[in-house]
């Protein structure tokens, strides 16, 4: 193997890809972009719900509940109505995200010593945040509930009951941030290297510069190497980039070694390396080489764990994802920013993506001829 072919080549892909100005923005700024993107809208915390009220019974009672409501600075009720219709209404234009119905003779059921029942009605289009609206209004009314009793019996009731203290480890405040953008870095990574990797081949195949490397003397193993050197590079230095923007513009925290997330991205770049050879050989084009990438691209996300937990999915699924080197990435990229763990936990996670990797950039390797189809 000569390694001043291996650095020649090298050096020809770098001046390829920096000459074209194309290619600058995808290197240098879309990363930054996607990575702020994702930051800020993929976010699972409620900070404002939206709140459409029809009190009918317009009593001392229901005013204290609209208060306890609003002194919680979560819920805002933007809209006081004066039928149900309205209600239905603001919940199908998207205008309340939650509606409340306070039927008449609200406060007389209280003080005859009987539950009074609520209306709540609550845009289910979107699952999850219903679920968690729905869990923030009924600690609301729990707590109104507990003052309503003190109030209305003057006798003090003691009865047996469990206080739970609650503490969240490795992410105090349960920020949704901490959790998604660690695993943006992965997914910018594997995008970055995917979709630089699967182009290599076709350029040189549509240039008609192919025919020119056949001819030298450089060898298979070198071609791949001095191919794909370049973009190991520039996805570990976009990983840096990307890790420090993480750190110091988002603020997660970093409490595990820089030196194990700088081997396992290496480690990560053999699967994702080689899936980019295997569709540059496979491709015939740039636009089938583009469209081959996001085919690869999608389940490489959506069986990562990344938004949708791996357990909730069906069995055959789970055991797909076990093929899928993200889902490793990630338990040790979040292991390391928010846990600190090392090598003695991560292990597993470690060795699987090494054999992955192995068999994958083995595989593209051997597709890879030094020669046109």
């Amino acid at each position: 193997m000569n390694f001043l072919r291996i650095r020649e080549l090298a050096r020809k892909e770098f001046l390829q890809l920096f000459r074209d100005k194309k290619n600058r923005p995808v290197l240098f700024v879309m990363p930054i972009i996607q990575l702020l993107l994702f930051g800020y809208v993929v976010n699972y915390d409620i900070k404002l719900i939206r709140v459409a009220l029809f009190d009918q019974d317009h009593t001392s009672q229901s005013r204290n509940l609209v208060e306890t409501l609003t002194g919680s600075r979560i819920f805002q009720i933007d809209h006081h109505v004066s039928d149900e219709k309205e209600l239905t209404e603001l919940l199908l234009m998207r205008k309340a995200d939650l509606a409340i119905n306070i039927p008449p003779g609200f406060s007389a059921t209280i003080r005859k010593g009987e539950s009074a029942a609520i209306q709540i009605l609550v845009d289910g289009s979107m699952s999850n945040m219903a679920s968690i609206r729905i869990m923030y209004l009924m600690q609301i009314l729990n707590r109104y509930n507990q003052n309503l009793i003190k109030e209305i019996y003057s006798v003090r009731m003691d009865y047996a009951r469990i206080d739970a203290r609650l503490r969240a480890w490795y992410n105090p405040n349960l920020d949704s941030q901490n959790f998604f953008v660690p695993g943006i870095v992965a997914f910018l990574i594997m995008l970055i290297s995917l979709i630089l990797t699967s182009m290599a081949i076709i350029k040189e195949k549509e240039a008609g510069t192919m025919e020119q490397l056949i001819v030298t003397p450089i060898k298979g193993r070198e071609l791949i190497l001095g191919k794909t050197i370049p973009y190991i590079i520039i996805a570990i230095g976009q990983m840096a980039v990307v890790t420090t923007f993480a750190k110091f513009w988002f603020d997660v925290p970093f409490r595990g070694s820089i030196f194990l997330l700088f081997v396992a991205s290496c480690i990560f770049l053999l699967s994702t390396l080689g899936t980019g050879l295997f569709i540059s050989t496979i491709a015939a084009t740039q636009q089938q080489a583009m469209m081959t990438t996001f085919f690869f691209m999608l389940p490489f996300f959506m069986l990562s764990g990344f938004v949708f937990p791996i357990r909730n999915m069906p069995v055959f699924v789970q055991w797909i994802t076990y093929f899928n080197p993200m889902r490793y990435f990630l338990v040790i990229i979040r292991g390391i920013f928010l846990k600190g763990v090392g090598i003695d936990v991560l292990w597993p996670q470690y060795l699987a993506m090494v054999g992955l990797g192995v068999v994958v950039f083995s595989l593209a390797t051997l597709r890879l001829k030094k020669r046109l189809d």
